[in-house]
């Protein structure tokens, strides 16, 4: 029986014929509504005539998340007064309650995208409604692309409906061809804003990882609201261990005055329904993830409680991690979140940060295609006939690095030919319903060790287990099978759907090696887990510590039993910020030959001449690599001459010219010819160790084509090879003594080196051997006095002048009155201007 009086008192209900006449001109629309409105479940029923008096039509409604699709089909059969199952139903991954008689089905989008694939006419169906478009999910955006493309091609009779509660509604109207957009108010109670940030700095989330002082608090503004507020408190947290975790510090029902509930999308059915149903008496707290946001209604809630943290996929393609990551929830979700607290009555929500830190929010949640791992989708698009996805009617186009780094993953996986095509393996792997990594380790898998195993294994990876299980995934294998807790029955019915629908694309239907079964499970666990991910076979390098293929370290917790193994295969890893290597969750044990044959695209054999950053000097040798794993090597007797060449110069980059042998006669030299190229410029050399290195060539080529180690190079000549760098063809550099003399002969007839060294050429010489000369010598042409540093008969420096006349007309004189009595051997005449030089003490003066 029809509950007319519920259906009557959905808001969407006022709006409904504008969309029906939208749908009759256009066959399009966008539908805004807050949620509540009736959006999910009445206007499906309106549109397949189950309720009011239209005509009888199939309608497809597709729903993001399988708890939201099992709520929508459920709350649609409550209001027609009847069971899931009969004339409202639905399929998710899994799990079908659908018959002969349903008009309604709710899918999810991953289901839909299938069944495109399958049967891109969509043949009996009239209307599909795409739910929550405005969380932007990847398969959800990916839908449509394709939904439009049957449109466009193939039925243009086909009726398309975006439905969201807050979304870019203009730009869906655009992607859908100017569309109306049809929007309906709901009704909203006024929702008081309380900002509660903690009262102690918190560090923010990286990687999965939520400070714990910010779970506590949460937990203390949940208990704040109970005390201040009436009704039920819906709470919203990132994840399942973010959950459980408040739900600990909450502590028991009795001592909290209220039932503690979870809602995530791995909850069991019956801990949904409960939630879903309402509260039979007393309080409750609702803790939730983002599904609650806008996909399901949780009835009784008055106040929202809000961490302000949501998850989003992120992908380093460099290192072949991909991983959801913590990240600050939008501005939008926070509105989103504050409005479930004034569904039914005026309500509030208390915000886990200030004010302050609210404008600094970003104000929407990243599309998924922009952030995620888009092997499954360039898979999808290669199986429509896109393969670049370039004819998609996307909101937001694909990156071009993580398109190009999915066609890298789907050619080494067999999935796709060399132009981007679609092979016959590649459609089995798209129709078995998971990641094409995963499609690949069951499909090859099962052949080595059966259907069943591998389907086990393979649930395993694709939903991984609580962390509770360990990161042995073998041992992880044998709690699931044992287990009797929710995880163990997802995974049960998981493996089962896997190994049926292994059978169904098998190309002899009868998927698995005779002898499948000699195989022990670490060694089954190990092979799929490779042949998944075989960029993450690892090899162990110290303790607890492994080199993935794809060249990035991993390490393993200090408890682990896997420490030891000499090969692993790496199944789930994530990278906290600032760590250098990947922390392994999950991994299971493998063998040197499943490693080689899973990781195969990656062998390579091969000549190795370059510059060891570790024994700092070349290294010449024949290398067997797996990826960036060395398996073995041997010296390499006659290298080629170039590649030596090319190593020695990137040890000398490395290094710099003071790899070379430096006499103080060519470390002079250098300092000379520096020094004339900053006063004079060309054509004077730069020898500043930048200008060597980019122009080693010049005055090294000779050196570098002899040498084949670092010893041949730090017996080369620095000064000798310097040499070449003289200005020889303009004729200057028979002027490098004039300009920039190694030595000057003084008065006393000394020949004294000048150091160069500095900004000015110095010359340090005993005061007595300077005697009679009037004036300072001048370098570079005239240009640059030499900074003259006058030393006392010890050698220790008396004066500094760069004007010998002033000197001894004014400066002399002190000096002589302090120096003579210590040194009264030594010559200090009256007038040194007009006095012999001398070199040796003559008596005092």
């Amino acid at each position: 029986m029809i509950r007319d009086d519920a259906l009557t008192q959905l808001p969407v209900r006022s709006v409904l014929p504008a969309l029906r006449e939208a749908l009759d001109a256009h066959g399009v629309a966008v539908l805004c509504a807050p949620p509540g409105t009736g959006k999910t479940t009445l206007v499906p029923l309106v549109l397949a005539g189950l309720a009011g008096d239209g005509p009888r039509r199939r309608v497809v409604v597709a729903e993001p998340r399988r708890i939201a699709a099992r709520a929508a089909a459920r709350r649609m059969a409550w209001l027609l007064g009847e069971s899931v199952g009969e004339q409202v139903g639905f399929t998710v991954r899994g799990e079908r309650r659908a018959g002969p008689r349903t008009v309604v089905e709710v899918v999810t989008t991953g289901v839909l995208l299938q069944r495109l694939q399958r049967d891109p006419e969509l043949a009996g169906v009239s209307t599909v409604v795409l739910d929550e478009c405005h969380e932007r999910h990847l398969d959800a955006d990916t839908a449509a692309a394709f939904l439009l493309d049957v449109r466009a091609a193939l039925r243009p009779e086909l009726r398309l409906v975006a439905a969201s509660a807050t979304t870019d509604a203009e730009g869906w109207a655009r992607l859908l061809g100017d569309a109306p957009v049809v929007t309906a108010e709901g009704v909203s109670h006024p929702v008081e804003v309380l900002w509660a940030p903690p009262e102690r700095p918190v560090r923010p989330p990286h990687g999965m990882r939520v400070d714990p002082a910010l779970l506590e608090h949460v937990a203390a503004v949940v208990r704040r609201a109970l005390r201040e507020r009436e009704g039920d408190v819906l709470c919203f947290l990132p994840g399942v261990g973010e959950i459980a975790r408040v739900a600990g510090r909450l502590g028991g029902a009795e001592a909290l005055g209220a039932e503690v509930l979870q809602v995530h999308g791995r909850a069991p059915a019956a801990v949904q329904d409960a939630v879903l149903a309402g509260a039979t008496g007393g309080r409750r707290v609702v803790l939730a993830t983002s599904v609650a946001e806008s996909s399901l209604t949780v009835p009784g809630v008055r106040v929202v409680v809000d961490a302000g943290l949501a998850r989003e996929p992120r992908t380093d393609h460099a290192r072949g991690l991909s991983a959801l990551t913590t990240v600050r929830a939008s501005r939008a979700s926070a509105r989103q979140r504050a409005g479930r607290a004034g569904r039914e009555a005026p309500g509030a929500v208390y915000r886990c940060w200030s004010e302050a830190d609210d404008l600094r929010l970003p104000g929407f949640p990243a599309a998924e295609i922009t952030v995620a791992d888009l092997t499954a989708f360039a898979l999808q698009a290669a199986c429509w006939g896109d393969p670049d996805a370039s004819g998609l009617a996307l909101l937001d186009p694909p990156p071009s690095g993580a398109m190009a780094a999915a066609r890298d993953v789907l050619t080494a996986t067999g999935a796709v030919s060399a132009d981007g095509k679609p092979t016959d393996r590649g459609r089995r792997m798209a129709r078995l319903g998971v990641h094409p990594r995963l499609a690949r380790a069951l499909l090859d898998g099962a052949r080595e060790a059966g259907a069943r195993r591998t389907a086990e294994v393979v649930a395993l990876l694709s939903e991984e287990p609580p962390r509770e299980y360990g990161d042995d995934l073998a041992a992880a294998w044998r709690t699931a099978r044992r287990g009797g807790d929710a995880y163990g029955a997802r995974w049960r019915a998981e493996a089962r759907r896997l190994e049926g629908a292994l059978k169904g694309v098998a190309e002899d239907g009868s998927p698995g090696a005779p002898g499948s079964g000699a195989l022990s499970d670490d060694a089954v666990a190990g092979l799929v887990t490779a042949l998944a991910y075989p960029e993450r076979v690892a090899r162990l390098r110290g303790e607890g510590s492994y080199l993935m293929v794809s060249g990035t370290g991993a390490q393993l917790g200090d408890g682990s039993r896997l420490r030891s193994t000499p090969w692993l295969a790496v199944a789930v890893a994530d990278r906290p910020v600032t760590a250098a290597s990947a922390r392994v969750l999950l991994g299971a044990v493998i063998d040197e030959d499943t490693a080689r044959a899973a990781a195969g695209a990656l062998y390579a054999e091969g000549e190795e001449v370059g510059w060891s950053e570790e024994r700092r000097d070349v290294v010449a040798r024949r290398v067997e690599r797996l990826g960036a794993v060395e398996l073995a090597s041997r010296p390499l007797p006659e290298p080629d001459p170039e590649l030596l060449r090319a190593a020695l110069e990137v040890g000398l980059r490395r290094e710099g010219p003071g790899l070379l042998r430096w006499t103080a006669e060519a470390a002079g030299l250098r300092q000379r010819l520096a020094f004339l190229h900053r006063e004079l410029g060309e054509p004077w050399p730069d020898v500043s160790d930048a200008a060597l290195l980019e122009r080693l060539d010049d005055w090294l080529g000779w050196e570098l084509g002899r040498a084949r180690r670092r010893s041949d190079l730090e017996r080369a000549d620095g000064g000798k090879a310097l040499q070449r760098l003289l200005p020889w063809a303009s004729g200057d550099a028979a002027r490098l003594e004039e300009l920039a003399p190694e030595r000057i002969e003084v008065p006393s007839g000394s020949r004294i080196r000048v150091d160069y060294g500095g900004g000015q050429p110095v010359l340090a010489v005993k005061l007595q051997e300077l005697f009679g000369w009037q004036e300072t010598p001048r370098l570079a042409g005239g240009r640059v006095p030499v900074l003259v540093h006058l030393l006392s008969p010890a050698g220790r420096p008396a004066a500094v002048t760069a004007d010998l006349a002033s000197f001894w007309r004014d400066g002399y004189r002190a000096v002589r009155a302090e120096l003579r009595g210590r040194y009264p051997r030594h010559p200090w005449p009256e007038d040194p201007t007009t006095a012999a030089p001398t070199r040796r003490a003559t008596g005092g003066h």
